[in-house]
Parts: C-alpha cells; structure tokens; sequence
C-alpha cells in the first residue's frame, strides 16, 4: 500500500473510528483498599469478600474492593492508623481495639453483657449499636457494620480452668483493650498483651500461659496445637467492626455511600451465617485433635466481675450508661 496516496488511508481510518465506538464512553473505577490481619478463610474475610462482591454489582462495577488479608498491609492498630491518616480506604477491627479511639466501645468489653445471640444483635442492630459505631468518626473512622466474632473463651497450655480461682497466677494474653486487661485482673490472672500475630511464638516459649478468643481463631490460628484445654467460659462477645476512613467516606458521592452502605449491611447478615457454622466445625476440629473443651459453670466467673459495672459506671459515667440501655435492649 502506498502511504503517500491520501485516499490510502481511509480504510485505516474508518477502522480506527468504528473500533472506538464499540469500546463506548471509558468509565473511571475507583479502587478501595481493605486490608486486615485475618486469614483469608476465616469466616469474617469472607463477609468481607462478599460486601466487595456486593458492592462491585450495585456500582456496575465502579467502585471496586481490594482485599488484603493476613496483615499483608500492617497490624490491626496499624491499619487502623493508616485509615486515620487516610493511607489506606477500608479495615476490619475488632471492637477491642477500638477502645483507645473511641471509649464508647469499651462497654463491648464488659463481661456477660448480653443475655443471649438474640439480645446481642438486637442491641447491635438498634439505636445504641449505630450510635457506637459512629463514635469514633471525629478520629476519621467510620463504622459501617458490625461483623460476628462470637464469644471468647480461655484456653490454656498447662492448667485446666474450671473456676475463676483456676486463672489465679496465669499469663493471659489480651488485647490491647483496657476492659478486657481489667477483667482478666479481676478473674485473678495476669493481663499480657500481645498482638495475635506474635501469639503462637508467646505461647511456644513460655512468654503466657494460655489466651482468649472464639473457637474459629482458636482453630485458624492452630494456637489448639499448644493449649490443650479450651474453657467455654463466654465472658464477652466483642464484635468486629468494618471500618472505613473519612478521608475516603467524604470523597464519594451520596449513591457511592449509599450502595457502600447497603453492601456493608448485607454482608453484615451474610457473615452471621457463615459464623455459626465456623464456629461448630471448629469446636469439633479442635476436640477431634486432642484439646478438652470444658464447660464451666459461667455463674462462678459473672460473680467475680459484677464489679466491674458499678466501677465502670462510676469512672466513665457515659459508657456505664451505654451499657445500661444495651443491657435494656430487646429483640
């Protein structure tokens, strides 16, 4: 073909043309980070694979959610402050954590708060429950939805805990959280805390004596490979919190929070599901391996830390009347 001859390239061009018209209008995708220290099968990743899912469909795919499991972009707290500084869009954080950013969410710590799985999420899913995960927005960290993490239970590499009086003198690994530090303290044992990662090393060399978490971590993390005994004690059922920075929440339109907001949600219920079932697979895993699951009486152990209500009340009057009206909530 002779490129010098202008009618030479007509054919070029109206090919280039029609090629760009079937491609259409190019639209932007805006990509968010989430990043967390769970693993990637652990049932609360996977409520958060589904809200990603949920979102790209109600977007049409503009808006779409990367996942960063296993710590792969920091710790917990590290997380947390990369949202802060606004490094980072999206986390998961266990409520725990969360005290030091906002002292509403330390009522969460209190032990045997809820009566029951139904009295949990009614008060979770009310007027109380939205009002805590809103807390912490003047340190750029909104709550979206609440994730199941069960209840925490002790467990152990040499003593088998029946009675309050058996944590006497054991290190207990806790986290960062100062409800569950002053609660362990008052069970009789000594508070350590420790980030989760670090955790099996501690436990292998002797730096504490056991820990406390739900059944699924319990098993996820193989800690059961090194505590052979596992005390359904239930002391508190601390939720985890999809947190997403305000620096991002600000940046998006009234229908991108919107469809954030509503993927979040049914991801929230998604997750519910899928908790129940971890948590009967990992209970039955871990008894199948060789650990005692020991069912204690709970009375023994609400006895010795009814104080921590009144001290509570007394100290932070504001979460001692959080917990009164997530006490109050009904189904």
């Amino acid at each position: 073909m002779n490129l010098r001859r202008p009618n030479a390239l007509l054919p070029l061009v109206t090919l280039l043309a029609v090629l760009l018209a079937g491609c259409g209008p190019v639209r932007s995708v805006k990509v968010i980070k989430l990043a967390h220290a769970l693993d990637p099968s652990h049932p609360v990743h996977l409520g958060m694979a589904h809200f990603a899912a949920r979102l790209a469909e109600k977007s049409g795919g503009r808006l779409r959610v990367d996942l960063y499991p296993s710590g792969q972009l920091g710790s917990e707290r590290e997380c947390i402050e990369l949202l802060q500084l606004g490094g980072l869009g999206m986390t998961k954080a266990s409520s725990s954590a969360l005290e030091g950013f906002a002292a509403e969410f330390r009522v969460f710590g209190l032990p045997f708060l809820f009566s029951d799985e139904a009295h949990r999420w009614a008060a979770l899913e009310g007027e109380v429950g939205r009002e805590i995960l809103l807390a912490a927005e003047g340190k750029f960290l909104r709550g979206l939805c609440y994730y199941d993490a069960g209840t925490r239970n002790f467990y152990t590499t040499k003593r088998r805990v029946v009675r309050p009086e058996d944590l006497a003198g054991l290190k207990i690994r806790t986290q960062e959280s100062p409800m569950a530090i002053r609660m362990v303290r008052a069970l009789g044992a000594s508070a350590t805390p420790i980030a989760f990662g670090e955790l099996y090393t501690a436990l292998q060399q002797g730096v504490v004596d056991g820990a406390e978490n739900n059944p699924p971590s319990f098993h996820l993390s193989r800690h059961y490979e090194l505590c052979r005994h596992y005390v359904l004690s239930e002391h508190t059922a601390v939720p985890d919190v999809l947190l997403i920075s305000t620096h991002l929440w600000r940046q998006l339109t009234a229908e991108e929070q919107r469809w954030v907001q509503e993927a979040a949600g049914e991801s929230e219920r998604h997750q519910r599901e899928l908790w129940n079932e971890a948590t009967r697979r990992a209970l039955d895993a871990v008894r199948t391996a060789g650990v005692e699951v020991i069912e204690p009486e709970k009375a023994l152990f609400q006895e010795r830390v009814a104080a921590l209500y009144g001290e509570i009340a007394r100290e932070l009057p504001a979460v001692g009347e959080l917990a009164r009206r997530v006490r109050e909530a009904r189904p």
